[in-house]
């Protein structure tokens, strides 16, 4: 019962997502999240717009409102939006301005489009990213592109802490396919390295103490055969 009630609540999570997606268009949600609460259900809609969301008087957020409580039989139903400070930082959007770059250039300027993005990226700070195309670009035949600059984690459990996203621009040509992956310079790398000058000086210090160990070591070596030699 319990898988069971897991997958429904994944499937009505993806379609609300989807549906939300639709009403506001493409590029302006990130994330949507649902949490059941004994007063009713919260709805956490994470966009870099949320003026656009709320709306004039909180206009589109009521027609959203009515729309989720129609079509999911939400009884108590309350929507917060959450704000992202860091765009450049987030797959899903930049998956989305991509897809929407595509759609409104066309598919030959898609090199122009994504350097500019992940320069953008870079810029903010990124410690890396990742950007791979799968479409007609820009000839008739489909073919991977990727586009990628800094540091990406791709396996064992570090590659848990890049963003990753997936969107998709319907060009003239045809379907292109977007997949995005974003090391974010707030995440906690594990194996990162600071150096600093403590840490200079200290392999100072352990190189000299290796050294003096090594100098005495070969000294003792060094009195020993020579006392063998006087016997």
């Amino acid at each position: 019962m319990e898988e069971k009630q897991t997958v429904k609540f994944k499937k009505d999570e993806f379609a609300i997502r989807e549906s939300i997606k639709k009403l506001l268009g493409k590029g302006k949600v990130s994330k949507v999240k649902i949490e059941y609460t004994p007063i009713g259900e919260k709805l956490i809609i994470s966009t870099s717009k949320p003026g656009l969301i709320i709306g004039r008087g909180g206009e589109k957020l009521n027609e959203i409102t009515e729309y989720l409580k129609k079509n999911f039989k939400f009884e108590n139903l309350h929507i917060e939006i959450e704000e992202i400070t860091h765009p450049e930082f987030d797959a899903q959007i930049i998956a989305d301005d991509i897809a929407l770059g595509l759609e409104r250039f066309g598919p030959l300027k898609f090199k122009v489009i994504v350097y500019r993005t992940l320069e953008k990226i870079m810029k903010a700070g990124a410690l890396g990213c990742e950007i791979r195309l799968g479409g007609k670009l820009p000839s008739s035949r489909a073919k991977s592109w990727r586009f990628a600059q800094g540091y990406i984690i791709k396996t064992g459990d570090g590659a848990k802490i890049v963003d990753r996203a997936e969107s998709r621009a319907e060009t003239k040509p045809g379907t292109v396919g977007i997949k995005v992956g974003i090391l974010s310079p707030y995440v906690i790398l594990k194996d990162k390295v600071e150096i600093n000058n403590e840490l200079i000086e200290q392999l100072k210090r352990n190189s000299e103490n290796f050294e003096n160990g090594l100098k005495e070591s070969i000294k003792k070596k060094s009195n020993k055969r020579t006392m063998g030699k006087n016997k």
